[in-house]
Parts: C-alpha cells; sequence; structure tokens
C-alpha cells in the first residue's frame, strides 16, 4: 500500500495517536509506502528519507505502487515561495508551505482533485552558495520539534529543507545527518554551507546547523536565528554563554 499528502502538511507521530510525539512532519505532496495499518492509523515509510511514522488515516490519499515508483523516479519539484496556494477547478485556494512536493501536479491519475499551481517552483541542483539565501527564508520561523516548515521547524528540519530546496539530500535527523559527508579538522576549513553538529554531556549529536561567514551560524533554536560559532561552540550574545558544545563539522556538497 502506498499513500501521498494531499493537505498543507500533516504530523507525523512516534505512536498511532494524537497525543504522541511529533517525529516529523510529512508536506503536501509527499509520498509514502504504507507499512502498516489499522481502524484509524497508518505506519509509513517516507520516500524522500526513508523516516517512519504514524499518521491519521484521514489525512492522506492512496496512489498506487506504480504512481510510487513514478513519482520516486521523477525530478523533485518543490514550492520555492514562503507560502503559496494550490488551487481547485472550484477554484478554492489550499496554502502550501515552503519546499511542499509539486511533481504529482502533472499526472492527471494522481492529481485527480485536477489542482494548479502558479507560483515560483524550484527544482535541480543549485551551487553551493545559494545555501545561505534559503536558509535565511526561514529566520525566525518558530522551532517546533518534528516541525519542516517556516511555521515550525526544528534544527535537522531546517538543513534537511534548506538543504533539499538546493537538489542536495539530508536524512532526517541530526544524529543521521552526522554519518554524511566529509569530516573536517578545524573550523578555519569550513566554508558557508556546510554543517556543525553539536553533543550533549552523554556523547550524543542533538543539533545541527547551516555555518555562515565570519565564524556566524544560522540555527533553530527557540526560533531560526543567527549566533556566533567557535572552536567551543555556539556562543548567544544576548544571553552570554555557550548554549551547544561542537562536536564536528561535515562538508556534504
Amino acid at each position: 500500500m502506498f499513500g501521498i499528502c494531499n493537505l498543507a502538511n500533516i504530523p507525523l507521530r512516534f505512536e498511532p495517536s494524537d497525543r504522541s510525539e511529533l517525529v516529523s512532519q510529512v508536506l503536501f505532496g509527499e509520498h509514502f509506502q504504507i507499512l502498516e495499518q489499522n481502524q484509524k492509523w497508518s505506519k509509513i515509510k517516507l520516500a524522500y528519507d526513508h523516516y517512519e511514522g504514524w499518521i491519521d488515516n484521514k489525512q492522506f490519499k492512496d496512489i498506487t505502487e506504480e504512481q510510487y515508483n513514478l513519482l520516486s523516479t521523477d525530478s523533485i519539484v518543490l514550492n520555492a515561495d514562503l507560502i503559496e496556494c494550490v488551487t481547485s477547478q472550484d477554484n478554492l485556494l489550499m496554502p502550501i508551505p515552503l519546499g511542499a512536493s509539486l511533481s504529482f501536479l502533472n499526472y492527471d491519475s494522481i492529481n485527480t482533485e485536477c489542482l494548479t499551481f502558479e507560483g515560483i517552483k524550484v527544482s535541480g541542483i543549485k551551487s553551493k552558495s545559494q545555501i545561505l539565501d534559503t536558509a535565511f527564508m526561514y529566520l525566525n520561523a518558530p522551532y517546533l520539534w518534528g516541525g519542516k516548515t517556516p511555521f515550525g521547524i526544528d534544527c535537522s528540519g531546517f538543513t534537511q529543507m534548506v538543504y533539499k530546496l538546493n537538489g542536495y539530500k539530508l536524512l532526517r535527523d541530526a544524529s543521521q545527518q552526522a554519518t554524511q559527508g566529509l569530516a573536517l579538522s578545524f573550523i578555519e576549513e569550513s566554508e558557508p554551507g556546510d554543517l556543525a553538529f553539536f553533543d550533549n554531556e552523554e556523547g550524543n549529536i542533538v543539533h545541527v546547523g547551516i555555518i555562515m561567514e565570519n565564524n556566524y551560524i544560522i540555527h533553530a533554536s527557540g526560533k531560526v536565528r543567527i549566533d556566533r560559532l567557535d572552536h567551543l561552540g555556539i556562543y548567544n550574545a544576548e544571553i552570554n554563554r555557550h548554549t551547544h558544545k561542537l562536536r564536528v563539522i561535515k562538508k556534504v556538497i
């Protein structure tokens, strides 16, 4: 069984319950495999990053395996504006977030509601120099554990979506993203667009951000914000202390 998100975004939960932890979100147009299903909930695996969780059966549309494979091999086309709308045949508007997937709109067999999109689209691999331009679009987005949109986003959702909009694939969680790319020995070796990872007292990687020029970093902590980066970690000038301990810097691009 397979499905696609036909709403703006839906919660992906750790367990099949509305009270369960939000582990991620499924954005408009993202497709997935259904691993398990009961009367109300479906456990899914997203096609893009293979992330798993539970979604409400009322919040997605079934597609065939053939359609799933078609979307999985097609080029990724995304909404490139902060918020845009798709329009139905009846001229009803549905807002969709930055990074929503639009590829399925070209297939009448999947786009049975005949939705149309007239906003700005992005596809293909972009220059690394555009990473920060995209990151600034999320500036001041409130922190939301499991979030992936400008209306609520977590640290790894932020880095994943920024990279995705530029044509590069990151895994979902910070600890997973830390397994990708080439490790650098010093901050001085890094360049804008590289990723910095931070660990907790147990040594587990729990945070990630995008390196900027002149020892700054943009990351999601309370909100998507810009702070100083040094050999110890992230320094927040507002509270005059380090908030995250640097573990490793990775060059993915």
